[in-house]
């Protein structure tokens, strides 16, 4: 098969039904969202198929949530017979994609997610935040503004998504203030939806305790490589890997780099592994318009049935 990699979505991609025909569908899916349920104490499957958005939406239940999805659609693609040469995944997908590398057991993969959701929610109800995401300026630009906006308090990058596409992370008014110099600039900036300025300073309460809780958890070395988004490069010893998820937390995600990165390894299959299209999405942003690729989203018996029609 060409060179596969798997990339794993993170919070915003979640939808009221995900998971649903493979979880009818397969015995293994069922026992994962047992195993999910009884170590988050919470009724995933509920919240997943039945929603309401309102609670699927809240950091503490989302993030065992959309875990629980991004598992359950990668058991179901190895029991097919495919595993992928390289992985990556988006924030909170991260620890979906050091699972698929073996980095992690499925346990513990799901009580480090459902202890990260527990602390970013006691942060975010602590510090009020804000995220805008800052359409068509470079990295660069946008680095100045915030630091120009700094004076008004706490704010920072929070994800590198794309080349001209950019989230910024922190207190209300500083993230306002450089929104309002981002606009000045040419760019667009929108307001996201979210309960915690993720990916900064806000939240260093919640990093410097995860940092303590995953010390008991074994970290091995991984069985394929995966690109981190704290540095868009791959790392194989554990220690150095416990390290780099531990700052992830208030750290920007480099995701272009990331699939930069992808580009300079050759991979000709793309598979986002989880729901919705956010991460493929992104991708046909920032391959050029002739990189020779597939892109496939598996997150449905459909989405499954066309990828392995495709590379079968």
């Amino acid at each position: 098969m060409k060179k596969t990699a798997f990339l794993f979505p993170g919070q915003g991609s979640q939808t009221v039904g995900m998971g649903l025909d493979f979880y009818q569908e397969y015995d293994v899916v069922r026992e994962i969202f047992d195993m999910a349920e009884e170590i988050s104490k919470i009724n995933i499957s509920k919240l997943c198929f039945k929603g309401p958005m309102e609670d699927l939406t809240q950091t503490v239940n989302l993030q065992p949530a959309v875990t629980t999805v991004n598992l359950a659609c990668l058991t179901v693609i190895a029991k097919e017979g495919v595993t992928p040469d390289i992985c990556a995944g988006h924030s909170l997908g991260e620890y979906s994609a050091i699972r698929a590398s073996d980095i992690v057991s499925r346990e513990d993969t799901f009580r480090m997610v459902f202890k990260r959701g527990e602390l970013m929610h006691r942060e975010a109800e602590k510090n009020k935040g804000a995220m805008h995401a800052i359409i068509g300026l470079s990295i660069d630009v946008v680095e100045e503004i915030v630091s120009e906006a700094k004076i008004e308090g706490v704010v920072a990058v929070a994800n590198h998504n794309a080349e001209k596409q950019i989230v910024i992370t922190g207190s209300p008014d500083p993230v306002e203030k450089a929104s309002t110099i981002a606009s000045s600039h040419g760019a667009r900036s929108i307001p996201l939806k979210v309960s915690g300025a993720w990916h900064s300073d806000l939240i260093q309460g919640a990093q410097d305790e995860f940092k303590d809780f995953i010390e008991s958890i074994p970290f091995n070395t991984p069985q394929r490589p995966t690109i981190f988004n704290v540095t868009a490069d791959f790392e194989k010893e554990p220690d150095e890997i416990k390290s780099i998820m531990a700052r992830q937390l208030c750290s920007p995600v480099k995701w272009y780099d990331s699939m930069c990165k992808f580009m300079a390894e050759n991979i000709e299959i793309f598979v986002e592994v989880g729901p919705g299209k956010v991460l493929t999405g992104l991708l046909k942003k920032i391959l050029p318009k002739d990189y020779p690729c597939q892109i496939f989203n598996v997150n449905s018996m459909k989405g499954l049935e066309r990828f392995l029609k495709e590379i079968f």
